[in-house]
């Protein structure tokens, strides 16, 4: 069993004693835990964080890739298929969608929020730990709403944390996006302000996590929200800060970084661990039991316990296999002829989680950020800033692990710069929940993405809808326009 950073006893402990707020927001008010009976002193502070990160792991073990990758066409059917997957694949949502709720991201908000108001009440024995608690409650907090933001666009901004089902704000209105964006912004500034160098990682949040998440979002803010040079010079000032802490590294081996756990790449994760918390949206990838031949079950198919509902399809798998000397191709997906079955099988090997016992656990952490991913930020980020030797330094990088050359990139145009990172960013990140947001920064989304391409002047096309629950319980809550 993999190494342990949280104790199981109180992820148990904190999901019983956190209360949530009001149905009203679709998040669900378990119980009315007050300061009195709950809040005394600093194991129930860190009880509380650590539930915190139990309620995020919850809300994207499964949504993560449905938010972050399903749309851009590049998943289609696997061995079979529902509508909630086919409807995601062909930009076709509604507003019963599983995915279009946004419950567990407003019950992970509202913990940060009860965390944020009762935690520097506490005394603590050392002011740092007191600190580390709140930065994290402010990172995932952050983080939620800078989900929420690119999904769903204007949305409730709440900082008060619900204890009773009698408060005033049991109805919360749908805000402009761009104080979503803005509270953001806040959210991570008192992160960093407050996790300081000695905060622990990758499993929880660290001041490199926060570091890479200002980036992505100062990025995102430049390139979508047209925020102007001041948010690219904060994306810069942030991946420089990671990258040169020196505190992470590319693994040699691609495949390491998916079968060696807390290894140096990883800079956050969700923690999936047997008799704790398995499964998510990795159990999808495989091929079923029942289909395969015994003899080559992990000899070498991975075999899944349901069906295979997704895979990538034919075109980026082309993609993918372009290179032959691209080491991430197999580690992405893997082709194997069972002569038993008379039949070719295909999986993907990142989460594929162990094999004991005939039963396959899907124990594997989900990884949301990487050094990889803070290299191919950067040299988007110093591209975009017109400094082309250092993004094709950051470039080169990328490629000198994937393909085991040198200087792979030279003398490239602003925009083929562009190009040649989002080609890398689509055999680097498959299956990390990444790739759609990257081809809206890139602005390049309503090229590629071929089920979009007559919707563009569709309104709101690339934002979700709001779930029919969270309107027919919140008067205030409208539908997303172009959903109606």
């Amino acid at each position: 069993m993999k190494r342990v950073l949280f104790n199981s006893i109180i992820f148990i402990l904190s999901c019983s004693m956190l209360p949530s707020c009001s149905e009203k927001l679709e998040v669900d008010l378990e119980s009315a835990i007050t300061a009195n009976s709950m809040w005394q002193d600093e194991s129930d502070a860190k009880a509380a964080i650590f539930g915190a990160y139990t309620r995020m792991r919850e809300a994207f073990s499964t949504s993560y890739i449905y938010w972050g990758e399903y749309r851009s066409g590049l998943w289609g059917p696997g061995l079979a298929t529902n509508a909630g997957y086919s409807n995601t694949f062909s930009n076709q949502l509604n507003s019963s969608h599983a995915q279009a709720n946004w419950k567990n991201l407003y019950t992970t908000i509202n913990d940060c929020n009860l965390i944020l108001k009762h935690v520097p009440e506490i005394a603590f024995t050392s002011e740092e730990e007191k600190n580390n608690v709140l930065g994290q409650a402010y990172y995932i907090r952050g983080f939620c709403y800078y989900w929420i933001a690119r999904i769903w666009g204007d949305a409730p901004v709440v900082l008060s944390g619900f204890e009773s089902g009698s408060q005033d704000d049991l109805y919360p209105s749908r805000q402009p996006a761009a104080d979503v964006y803005a509270q953001v912004e806040k959210d991570l500034e008192q992160a960093g302000s407050l996790l300081g160098e000695s905060a622990i990682g990758p499993q929880v949040a660290s001041i490199s996590a926060v570091y890479i998440l200002q980036a992505d979002y100062y990025l995102w803010m430049n390139k979508v929200n047209n925020s102007g040079p001041q948010a690219l010079g904060k994306a810069k000032a942030a991946i420089d800060q990671l990258i040169s802490s020196n505190n992470h590294a590319l693994l040699p081996n691609f495949a390491d970084v998916f079968s060696s756990e807390l290894n140096p790449e990883i800079i956050f994760c969700w923690r999936m661990v047997t008799d704790e918390a398995t499964g998510g949206y990795p159990s999808d990838f495989l091929v079923p039991l029942q289909y395969i031949s015994a003899s080559v079950v992990e000899n070498p198919v991975k075999a899944g316990s349901h069906q295979q509902w997704i895979f990538l399809t034919d075109s980026y798998k082309e993609l993918l296999e372009a290179e032959a000397d691209d080491q991430r191709s197999r580690v992405s997906f893997e082709t194997f002829f069972d002569p038993g079955k008379n039949d070719t099988f295909q999986w993907i090997n990142k989460y594929a989680g162990t094999w004991e016992n005939g039963t396959r656990i899907f124990n594997a952490d989900i990884v949301v950020y990487r050094y990889a991913d803070a290299l191919l930020l950067g040299a988007e980020i110093e591209n975009a800033l017109g400094n082309t030797s250092a993004a094709l330094g950051y470039l080169n990088s990328i490629a000198k692990r994937a393909y085991g050359v040198d200087n792979k990139y030279s003398a490239l145009s602003k925009t083929e710069i562009d190009e040649a990172v989002l080609l890398e960013r689509k055999r680097e990140f498959v299956a990390e929940g990444k790739l759609w947001w990257d081809l809206i920064r890139m602005g390049v989304v309503f090229e590629q993405v071929e089920s979009l391409a007559d919707q563009k002047d569709k309104p709101n096309i690339l934002l979700w809808p709001v779930h029919d629950s969270s309107i027919n319980t919140n008067p205030n809550i409208t539908q997303t326009e172009g959903y109606n």
